[in-house]
This record gives structure tokens, sequence and C-alpha cells, in this order.
């Protein structure tokens, strides 16, 4: 397993972090409890020592799940968990945006409960609250990060131009922005952006919702409940078509030239384009098998033969724009 420091913080995460949304039965239609605390246990047992999750995931579900997998595998000190904040839920569902430091508090101190821990290593804000001051948002985690109760500060989904003005309080250690084969917006700006600023990016869609997983074709059929039913434009007809083109081209390179799965290839990718941590999705233990992605890297050349491929053959790249909840 490789790692990497958070920032200029003293300790460390692993290079593959695993993503809890799927497990809390979000975005996915449903999931078997006993099954995603499973998988959990599994990836801390195969070395992984990171675990992202969100309140929002399942509506606390997830952070719950989280907290019985960790305490079941025991080693806290040694595993960092990664959470978010400032997405509420009503009874219906409806979910929106608020930072505001009561909302924090409160958010931070039912996290805490759910995940049956007294500190929280990494706490995100899970996407920019534009009405509510950021300074306020800023300001209320300078006071947890002081008081122990986390200890670093990340963000989601913000643009250059929004950790500027945020780090005009307080500082940002990590960035979890989307980034895979198949939605490279990031960079541009923010990659750039984090680099400069000495921030650490733990970025999320690594296997783009499955696409890159290898196991779909064209007949595949979504839950009700799953985003990629109705939500995502790249499992909707042509474009669907044309992703799961660009798969089968990819299974062969990495095939050929590796002897590798494609899942492994598109996160060999990622990690050798220079992103601290990919966020590793898993519903099932037989799911994570992220250690085939360390022990080998790929050249400059492959690098670029790997995006070439994806270029010749998705010729109008979708954003992830449409996973945005409502401002």
């Amino acid at each position: 397993m490789e790692f990497t420091q958070v920032s200029n913080l003293n300790f460390n995460i692993s290079r593959v972090t695993l993503g809890t949304w799927a497990i809390g039965g979000w975005m996915w239609g449903g999931s078997d409890d006993r099954l995603a605390v499973d998988t959990v246990i599994e990836a801390l047992e195969k070395g992984v020592t990171t675990i992202d999750t969100a309140p929002v995931y399942g509506f606390g579900k997830s952070e719950e799940l989280v907290g019985q997998a960790v305490q079941e595998f025991g080693n806290r000190d040694q595993i960092q968990i990664a959470t978010k904040f400032g997405l509420q839920w009503d009874d219906d569902g409806n979910i929106q945006r608020n930072s505001t430091r009561e909302r924090i508090l409160k958010e931070i101190d039912d996290s805490l409960q759910r995940l049956q821990t007294d500190y929280v290593d990494i706490y995100q804000v899970h996407w920019p609250d534009l009405d509510t001051d950021f300074a306020e948002t800023a300001e209320t985690l300078q006071e947890l990060l002081d008081e122990g109760k986390i200890r670093a500060i990340g963000v989601s989904n913000f643009s250059p131009e929004q950790m500027d003005e945020f780090q005009q309080t307080a500082p940002i250690h990590v960035c979890q922005p989307p980034y895979n084969l198949f939605e490279r917006g990031i960079e541009t700006d923010i990659i750039p952006y984090c680099k400069e600023n000495d921030i650490t990016l733990l970025t999320y869609g690594a296997l783009c919702r499955g696409l890159l997983s290898g196991k779909m074709s064209k007949d595949r059929t979504f839950n009700e409940g799953d985003m990629r039913r109705n939500v995502d434009p790249k499992f909707q007809g042509k474009t669907f078509e044309s992703h799961l083109e660009a798969v089968e081209k990819l299974k062969e390179y990495a095939d050929s030239n590796f002897n590798k799965e494609v899942i492994h290839l598109a996160v060999r990718w990622i990690l050798d384009k220079g992103i601290d941590s990919a966020i590793w999705g898993a519903r099932k233990p037989e799911q994570v098998t992220f250690e085939k992605v360390f022990g080998w890297k790929l050249t400059d050349q492959q690098i670029k033969k790997v995006e070439q491929i994806v270029e010749s053959t998705v010729d109008d790249p979708v954003s992830p724009a449409f996973m945005a909840p409502p401002e």
C-alpha cells in the first residue's frame, strides 16, 4: 500500500480511500448492512487506512455502518475517517445546502455519535453554500480544529476562487473534487491550484459510477432510486454506448500491456497523474481489489495512450455537474 501526507499535517492517508456512498444505500438504491460492514473491514484488512463517508449518504446510515466497522476492526488511531457536512435533509428526503455555524456544530456532534469516535480526521464542506458567508464556515471549522474535534479541514466541489475566499479565514488541508478518465475538468484549474497551495487532493468518482469497473453492458438496468437510471447522462442512449466502447478498448489495453483489469488501470491512471488519493467505491467485500493498483506505474507515454483511447471514442464529454444539489 502507498501512503501520502495530508497537506503539511502530521498524518498520512492511503493512496486509495474506500468511499461509502454506495454502502450507505445512497445513489445506488439500497444496501445490505452486514455486507456493508464486511466491505469496510475487508478494505481495512487489505491495508486501506482511509474511509470517506458523509451524513447524507443514506441519511446517517453510512456513517453508522462505518462506525460499526471501525469498532469491530479496532485500531482507530491508525484509521483516518473523512466525513462531510453542509447538506441537510427533511423527512421526504429533500436536500439543501447549509454550512452555517449552527448547522456545523449540530452536524459534527451527530457525526461523532454515529461514527462512535471523539474526533474526525478530515472534515469537509460537502458543497459550497452560497447563502452563508464562507468566513462563518471557515471560522467554525478552525474552532473545531483547535478543539481537537477534527484534525484537518477539507472542501468538496469548490472552485479555486471559492477556496481562495475560504482561506482568508482558515486553511484548507484537503480538496475533494470529482476526477476520472471520463471527467477531467479539474485538470485546468483545481489540480494546479491545489498543487500550488499545498492542498492534498482526495478525488471521488474514480470509477465514474461503475462505468470503469468493466462490468457493464448496454442492456444493464438500474434499480429505482439509482441515479444512473435517469439522472446521469453518461448512462443514457448513445452516450452510454460510446462510453462502453471506450471501456472495451481500455480493457484490451490494460490486459495486453499490464495483465490488469480496466478498473485497476483507471485508478492507476489517477494516481500517476499526481493525485494524492483516489476514492474506491465498493458494496461487497469481493469488490475490494484495490491491491492490484499497486506495484506498477504508467509511463508518461502510456498515460497519453490511455487518454487518447478515451478521447477518440467519447467525443462529447459530460461533466459531473448534474450531481450538484440545489443551491
